[in-house]
């Protein structure tokens, strides 16, 4: 007797509206396996599934369902019901004489965010955001100045790097030989808002950047930036495993409370404390002192000795960063020779210190600018026109 004929049944939902279907784009793998086999993918089949629509989304950079050839076409159409593939939409894409590319981008509910990209001559670095605005009001940035107003979805923080690569024209093209090369080759996580208080999203998010079968990132090209969110410092090595960067600024508590107000929570000593026991700590594997140079106010000699005695024993290197102003900023850029001078102490004392390069700031997107091309945008949208058109 002949064995009968089995096949894999595949039922089909009823079609949901475009703002009803989940978006691929952020869900970790076990979140989009959950999701087909939800959507009537056979159990059996769903790992696969997974790996194979994972791979077209990240690793090729497909939006479009009917292009991911290696699926059947029922499959495809099913795909096309039940979920879509969405990214960030580019508002406006300002390019800086440097090269410094700056992306202002609207995300769901019409609010909007900014990313940067910096070519250098050995990487090309994508600044990305965490947050809608910030909470933490420190007072030489100007992200500072603007409210909170939501966490990214580990979606929207994926996407900034999806929107930046469909820009770059980084994504493989079919028939053509891999490029090895990167032009966006790093990312860090110091944009808008404070990263720690969006671990989970930004974690997920990291983990999907980092994935070895779709964008590929090494963690070790990857930094976070925290501002002193000390409950969360240990589980971003644990959970993410990137490096890590610290806003540091001041060498006294009474200094630092004025300008990164979270030090009243978190003081210096009991962030040195959490930063002495990270799990990943080694000199290989530094930590990043960020240190904005302020003209008289945290910029002198004593400042620069307090600096190094404070992080002795710290595997560290001390990133000086000339201020960038903005429209109403309580500061000035310190003096070139003052800075100099400063990062001579912090070398002389044993620790790297560059003194990075301003980029961008002629479309403000230099450290610290970010928000102002946004509110601009805004208010123009929101201003009534004042005079008609020249016949």
């Amino acid at each position: 007797m002949t064995a009968p004929i089995t096949q894999d049944v595949v039922t089909f939902p009823r079609k949901l509206p475009d703002e009803e279907r989940p978006n691929l784009v952020g869900m970790t793998r076990d979140q989009m396996r959950e999701a087909l086999i939800a959507a009537g993918t056979p159990e059996k089949q769903a790992k696969m599934r997974t790996g194979q629509v994972w791979q077209w989304i990240y690793q090729k950079g497909v939006r479009d369902f009917a292009q991911m050839t290696n699926l059947a076409k029922s499959y495809r159409a099913m795909l096309e019901e039940n979920f879509s593939i969405e990214v960030p939409e580019i508002v406006t894409r300002n390019v800086s004489l440097d090269g410094t590319r700056k992306y202002l981008l609207r995300i769901a509910g019409g609010h909007e965010v900014e990313a940067v990209y910096i070519p250098e001559s050995d990487r090309g670095t994508l600044c990305i955001s965490s947050q809608v605005g910030c909470t933490l009001t420190c007072s030489f940035c100007h992200t500072g100045t603007q409210r909170l107003v939501r966490n990214l979805t580990p979606g929207e923080i994926v996407g900034q790097v999806m929107v930046a690569r469909d820009d770059l024209g980084e994504w493989p093209k079919a028939g053509e030989p891999k490029n090895e090369t990167r032009l966006l080759s790093n990312i860090v996580l110091m944009g808008m808002g404070e990263p720690l208080y969006n671990f989970d999203n930004v974690r997920d998010a990291m983990r999907i950047v980092m994935d070895g079968e779709g964008i590929s990132l090494s963690r070790r090209r990857i930094t976070l930036s925290t501002s002193g969110v000390v409950p969360e410092i240990a589980k971003t090595a644990e959970e993410i495993g990137c490096q890590l960067a610290v806003s540091f600024h001041a060498t006294t508590d009474e200094v630092r409370d004025r300008l990164v107000p979270i030090n009243k929570k978190w003081n210096i000593a009991t962030l040195l404390d959490a930063l002495r026991t990270y799990p990943r700590l080694s000199n290989s594997e530094r930590i990043t002192f960020e240190y904005v140079m302020l003209k008289d106010v945290n910029d002198s000699d004593e400042d620069a000795r307090r600096l190094v005695k404070l992080i002795e024993g710290i595997p560290a290197k001390i990133n000086l960063i000339p201020f960038n102003e903005w429209p109403g900023s309580p500061h000035e850029r310190s003096d070139w020779s003052r800075i100099e001078a400063f990062a001579d102490i912090v070398y002389k004392a044993g620790y790297a210190s560059p003194i990075r390069t301003p980029r961008g700031e002629d479309i403000m997107a230099a450290c610290g600018q970010l928000k102002s091309a946004s509110e601009r945008q805004k208010r123009a949208r929101r201003a009534p026109m004042t005079q008609q058109p020249p016949a």
